[in-house]
């Protein structure tokens, strides 16, 4: 059995929700994997306890949660110790467009940049609209955004993206791809 941390930011719950998705399929393979919200961590994650560590984090504004970037940038020696995977969820990566979709890999280039750290592998999942969760200003602007994005607008409902197959298989690649450099049989194989 391997233990894996996997700690997420989040604005409005989806890349906790993708974190647990994420979570269960590796305990599904037999692994233990513990799930830690960053804004709920302050300094007590010990990276180093860990034989593997995936990060997650939403895009607002262009950007990961600074939490997320201090957390990989004060963590950095050791998340390259050992293997690591990075998951991001946006509105970017919901849509079949190209252009979004590269600005979706531009923003994991501009966090790799800005931290220092090369995960070993990365997954981009669409993320969700909250409308009922933001406030007047914030549900305009959003609104914008997805009328560009994903042309949902009707701000009576809220909208997921998320591919929860894309999720799994992605979190089942990270646990072969740890068993294979730990050289550690799954363990639901014995």
């Amino acid at each position: 059995m391997v233990s894996i941390l996997v700690l997420y930011g989040t604005g409005e719950g989806q890349t906790a929700k993708v974190a647990e998705t994420i979570a269960e399929a590796l305990e599904e393979r037999g692994h233990e994997a513990t799930v830690t919200d960053v804004a709920a961590e302050s300094g007590s994650v010990d990276v180093d306890e860990f034989d593997a560590v995936l990060v997650g984090a939403s895009i607002h504004v262009g950007k990961q949660q600074a939490a997320i970037r201090t957390f990989v940038t004060e963590r950095r020696d050791a998340l390259e110790s050992c293997p690591t995977g990075f998951f991001q969820v946006s509105l970017s990566s919901a849509t079949d467009d190209e252009a979004q979709r590269a600005e979706a890999a531009g923003y994991v280039d501009a966090f790799v940049e800005e931290t220092g750290w090369q995960p070993d592998r990365v997954g981009l999942f669409g993320g969700a609209l909250r409308y009922s969760k933001y406030g007047f200003l914030k549900r305009l602007v959003m609104k914008r955004i997805a009328k560009e994005a994903t042309g949902d607008t009707d701000t009576a409902r809220d909208y997921e993206y998320t591919d929860w197959e894309e999720v799994e298989t992605f979190a089942n690649d990270f646990a072969a791809f740890v068993e294979g450099r730990l050289g550690v049989a799954p363990p639901s194989s014995e």
